[in-house]
């Protein structure tokens, strides 16, 4: 499946803007395997140049990034964990999804009404994570009134979890978030049965004027946001929704043209992406070869097995080794032939660590 995030924001900040543009970028049903593409989600290819030298290299016949899917969450309000506007459906959506991204407003426009009749992006911040606190708040609440019977009778497990169930839900009850903890493995375990929605690694997106975007940092607003999300640990990226908008409406050449004019090296939509990958800790392998050359994602400390079973289960259960070479082997010696010639051509067991930009073949048998 694909890297999912959520989309949040108040009315007027530009959410809708940005997530226009996703839905214009959106790749094509044919190379998204995964499920029916639903009106509030956008589907767009990772966009990594080392896929394009690959397949340079390799002349396939099909070439498939792979693809992040975006969830438009719409419906949130000041109230929302007690129901006001969609309430409990936009709660029960972003419980679902790897990541948030905030979108702020961080420009000035009298002809642009703000739902709390002005500009002030931190406080939008407060009012959107105060929602999702109190949502948490709700279910660990629930959770202790369960499990505290348990722990009166000396269950250990359960003494364990209602430890870490009161040390959460006193920072709840302190405005903190959840991913701002300091939670050891068997603690943060405990917690992820119950999809916390505050423990959602968080890319906040400023939201700015297509004049004010090139020098981010002198935007009052944007310095804000910054300090906000430096002081949990959480990025920031500035983009021009309305930018964006535009981009997603050019063919590629088209669009390398207008990044180029613009000065950008890339897009925003492609920071945001990058950004998650780095966030999550993901890297991607490929796969590589005359019929198709396609790119695939996983996490930092995947064993070859582990990576066989992104593509298949079978290709997990029946693992037998790993065919393997790099990227940058490929584009140093031309093709996979010279590669082998070069002794760079590994034969790799079930104990491998897959490398970000490592080009595998997975034998196995079922």
């Amino acid at each position: 499946m694909p890297l999912t995030a959520g989309i949040v924001g108040l009315p007027n900040v530009g959410k809708s803007t940005l997530f226009n543009a996703i839905t214009h970028s959106q790749v094509e049903a044919a190379n998204y395997p995964f499920a029916t593409i639903q009106p509030n989600v956008g589907v767009v290819e990772v966009k990594d140049k080392r896929v394009d030298k690959i397949t340079e290299l390799v002349t396939p016949k099909k070439t498939i990034y792979t693809s992040f899917e975006f969830t438009d969450i719409a419906g949130l309000v000041k109230g929302a964990s007690q129901g006001e506007g969609l309430g409990n459906q936009f709660l029960s959506h972003i419980r679902e999804v790897d990541a948030i991204v905030h979108v702020v407003r961080c420009f000035e426009d009298n002809s642009i009404t703000h739902v709390e009749g002005s500009v002030d992006p931190i406080r939008d911040i407060e009012i959107i994570n105060l929602e999702l606190i109190l949502a948490d708040q709700q279910s660990i609440e629930n959770r202790i009134s369960k499990v505290e019977r348990k722990a009166k009778a000396k269950d250990k497990d359960a003494i364990f979890e209602l430890s870490v169930l009161t040390k959460v839900n006193d920072a709840l009850l302190n405005g903190k978030s959840v991913r701002t903890l300091d939670l050891d493995k068997d603690e943060t375990n405990i917690l992820n049965g119950f999809h916390l929605l505050t423990a959602k690694p968080v890319i906040y997106v400023a939201n700015m004027s297509e004049s004010e975007v090139h020098h981010a940092e002198d935007n009052p607003f944007y310095q804000k946001v910054k300090e906000f999300a430096d002081s949990e640990k959480s990025d920031v990226i500035a983009i021009s929704a309305k930018i964006e908008e535009e981009l997603s409406m050019l063919d590629d050449e088209e669009r390398e043209m207008f990044l180029a004019d613009l000065g950008y090296e890339e897009s925003g939509l492609d920071k945001i992406i990058h950004h998650s990958y780095d966030l999550l800790g993901l890297w991607s392998f490929f796969t590589a070869g005359v019929q198709e050359v396609r790119a695939w994602t996983f996490h930092k400390g995947m064993k070859a097995p582990e990576c066989a079973g992104v593509i298949h289960t079978d290709f997990q259960k029946g693992f037998i080794k790993a065919e393997c070479y790099h990227f940058d082997d490929l584009v140093q010696y031309g093709s996979e032939q010279a590669v082998k010639d070069a002794g760079k051509f590994r034969i790799e067991g079930k104990e491998y660590l897959v490398k970000d930009g490592d080009i595998l073949h997975f034998r196995f048998n079922v």
